[in-house]
């Protein structure tokens, strides 16, 4: 029986990186998570031990350290671009990198109406996601966000849904919808505006969720990516996880009170997972894009 070494990567994972830009009176904070992920011909490190092809991972967090102070990081999918490229252009064993980046959002606060120069708040939990690939000469990114919370209190229903003797859930035509959207999406090129592309993505998204009267969360999912692909020409597929964050009505009846939609309980767990993929027919093949990323 022949025992062979298969795929593998290495890298430093989620590497904490906040940078204030000083230039003006107002302060610019950019607060990223990074992680790094080389992949080459590493057989000798996983068979014999020797670490003569390993780039130290503590290297890898110097790199970005160092490259974030010698050019300021800007858009998230940039900063990855050049990440990837020094790794597979600076070491000749090295033949791919993946960067992933996490962007943290921070708000001025406000003072007397104005926003203040340089105190921030967090912008609650949701981030901007990036994982660019690095090889062949080229490069695929995939770009996204994750826990954005949203919840509209009607315009969302949930029927006809198959019964046997394990089905006690009620159907209902007017129920909270409430979900913590994973979205990502692969790019086709690199000649684009990403501030500007991750902005009018995120809004399709949110408009198209509180819009469309909802008969499932798979028939939301469903419109959010293809309104999308319909108005952005530069997105090539969209995957969505979406959550049932649920909202169960309470039965007040025990206390001789009725309950019109108004008194929920919000559950955390279990939850009902609705996960897809909306892609354009005539995309680009995926490539490298989407290797060793979670499928949604």
């Amino acid at each position: 029986m022949a025992i062979t070494l298969g795929p593998n990567q290495y890298g430093k994972a989620e590497v904490r990186l906040v940078t204030v830009d000083r230039s003006g009176p107002v302060h610019h904070v950019k607060d990223l998570t990074v992680s790094t992920s080389l992949r080459g011909e590493l057989a000798a490190t996983h068979l014999t031990g020797d670490n003569s092809v390993v780039v130290a991972t503590d290297t890898q967090k110097n790199t970005v350290y160092a490259f974030a102070k010698q050019t300021p990081p800007g858009e998230i999918e940039d900063f990855a671009l050049r990440l990837g490229r020094h790794f597979v252009d600076a070491f000749s064993h090295i033949d791919q990198a993946r960067i992933l980046i996490d962007e943290h959002g921070w708000d001025r606060i406000p003072v007397d109406g104005k926003p203040h120069d340089h105190a921030f708040s967090r912008s609650g939990d949701e981030k901007r996601t990036t994982a660019v690939t690095v090889a062949d000469g080229r490069a695929w990114v995939v770009s996204g966000l994750r826990d954005l919370v949203v919840l509209k209190s009607t315009g969302s229903e949930f029927h006809g849904f198959p019964r046997d003797r394990y089905t006690t859930l009620a159907e209902t035509d007017d129920r909270i919808l409430a979900t913590a959207v994973t979205a990502r999406w692969r790019y086709q090129g690199e000649d684009i505006d990403w501030h500007k592309s991750f902005h009018e993505i995120r809004r399709i998204m949110l408009e198209t969720f509180a819009n469309l009267h909802s008969l499932s969360l798979q028939q939301t999912l469903y419109a959010m990516g293809e309104a999308v692909l319909k108005q952005r020409r530069e997105v090539a597929e969209v995957r969505l996880s979406l959550p049932n964050k649920h909202h169960f009505l309470v039965d007040l009846s025990p206390f001789g009170l009725t309950n019109d939609n108004e008194v929920f309980y919000a559950a955390d767990r279990p939850y009902g997972l609705i996960e897809g993929t909306v892609l354009r027919d005539d995309a680009e093949d995926a490539g490298l894009a989407w290797y060793s990323l979670p499928e949604f």
